[in-house]
């Protein structure tokens, strides 16, 4: 557990540097990962029609409930990898 941790924080570290910028949808992606690895299940109010980016960033987050946070975290560090 601790070495995902550790992995997982240092994904979180190189997704800051990675060469390409990564779409809207996976951005999308890496935040509701990275939502739902550090803070678990979206309990939040879902923001209204005027907020676009809250509403997509709440949706990415919201599609991972359920998923556990160390699943969270190594579907992150999976992705980073990928995108690296």
């Amino acid at each position: 557990m601790a070495d995902l941790k550790a992995t997982f924080e240092s994904a979180v570290a190189n997704s800051k540097n990675l060469s390409d910028r990564p779409d809207n949808a996976t951005l999308l992606k890496i935040y509701g990962l990275y939502k739902q690895a550090t803070a678990g299940d979206n309990a939040e109010k879902k923001p209204g029609f005027s907020d676009m980016v809250g509403r997509a960033k709440w949706d990415a987050w919201n599609n991972f409930k359920g998923t556990s946070g160390d699943d969270a975290m190594q579907q992150y560090i999976d992705l980073i990898e990928s995108l690296s």
